[in-house]
């Protein structure tokens, strides 16, 4: 994702922020999510979030899909353009989705029956991944960056179909639940 060439030193440097990262990143929002925790009193309605960043995740499948068209069609700008976009989403996605969770009461899925299994299964599933997937990504984009083309594309056939799958299951899951938020 770079045409610098990038030294080794720098390539393990890089690696280092990805490892600390992978494990900094669901470390902070298991300890920022505790329930024990006093909750952040938001200058705004934090109901106005989960619509917000179901729609980031929206957005980023559309750019995840985009950026595998885009590569393709062997057009590496756009796929990185794609890629770079995706990843902002996703950090923005974070940011709100732990100050809504920081500042709110759970929300307890009110469906029954075969539905509030899919619901669970769906959102179990999307909670995993999201944490699995931190290092994925970071590494694959890592690989692109440094132009390690080869390593890059066989974490990428792991990386995009997990990632599109967390942002999917992250709409799937805003709409399951958004009818049992209570009235902001």
């Amino acid at each position: 994702m770079s045409s610098k060439t990038h030294t080794q030193s720098q390539i393990k440097r890089m690696n280092i922020v990805a490892i600390i990262l992978s494990i900094a990143i669901p470390l902070a929002v298991a300890v920022l999510m505790n329930p024990r925790l006093p909750k952040l009193t938001l200058p705004f309605d934090p109901y106005m979030l989960p619509p917000f960043y179901a729609a980031i995740n929206g957005f980023t499948a559309l750019l995840l899909l985009a950026a595998l068209y885009f590569i393709k069609k062997r057009n590496i700008v756009m796929h990185q353009r794609m890629i770079y976009a995706a990843m902002i989403l996703s950090a923005i996605f974070l940011v709100c989705y732990v100050l809504y969770h920081s500042s709110t009461q759970p929300t307890s899925f009110g469906g029954e029956g075969t539905v509030r299994y899919v619901y669970y299964f769906f959102l179990i599933s999307h909670i995993i991944l999201s944490a699995v997937i931190v290092p994925f990504v970071l590494f694959t984009f890592i690989r692109g960056f440094t132009r390690q083309d080869a390593r890059h594309r066989k974490l990428a056939k792991w990386t995009f179909p997990l990632w599109l799958y967390v942002a999917v299951t992250g709409v799937v899951c805003y709409l399951m639940i958004a009818p049992y938020y209570p009235a902001g």
